[in-house]
């Protein structure tokens, strides 16, 4: 999700099935609630919504790196280093990451994930949206699901670091981890 699982699969039965359907919060540059949209009309007219992006560290404190896959609405193919999707109607930032952590991973049982931060992404295109970045110990093994992942492993952070040159990453999970890399580097007296 980069936007992530933007199009997962609901986790509720009762949500519908296509996930253009979905409804989500649409909100203001303040991250405050302004109105309702389905996701397909949110991505079409630009809306800012919410979305959530979750670092999954393994035990060995590896990353979880994925390729998405060739039929996603959005970002296809491209490599992200989050899971995290877009954050339903009336759902909080928390609940939406456990939620997204444990369907993009193809997990049961995940500890919550630790919120770190919040950021404004716009790509000056007409994308934006609030993203809530989190961190998550998967010591799980993991089962991705098909549809949303083509390939994925847990990479040691230097090999991360090492491919960001070398492979085509979703352009907000990038910005993501660029701003968790600020967050984390020791601060200058």
């Amino acid at each position: 999700m980069s936007t992530h699982s933007h199009e997962s699969t609901p986790a509720d039965p009762a949500d519908p099935a296509d996930p253009a359907d979905e409804i989500l919060d649409i909100v203001d540059e303040n991250d405050e609630v302004v109105g309702r949209s389905p996701r397909g009309e949110a991505y079409a007219r630009g809306l800012r919504h919410r979305c959530v992006f979750i670092q999954a560290r393994d035990a060995r404190g590896r990353l979880f790196v994925h390729r998405r896959t060739a039929t996603k609405l959005v970002f296809p193919s491209l490599y992200d280093m989050f899971v995290g999707g877009v954050v339903g109607a009336g759902e909080s930032y928390d609940g939406a990451a456990l939620r997204e952590a444990e369907e993009e991973l193809g997990v049961t049982g995940l500890p919550r994930p630790e919120p770190l931060f919040k950021f404004l992404y716009d790509n000056g295109a007409g994308q934006s949206w609030w993203s809530a970045v989190y961190e998550v110990r998967c010591e799980l093994p993991v089962h991705p699901q098909a549809e949303e992942v083509a390939w994925h492993a847990f990479l040691p952070e230097d090999e991360v670091e090492r491919r960001l040159g070398e492979w085509e990453w979703v352009p907000d999970g990038l910005a993501a981890y660029e701003r968790l890399r600020a967050y984390r580097s020791p601060k200058s007296p």
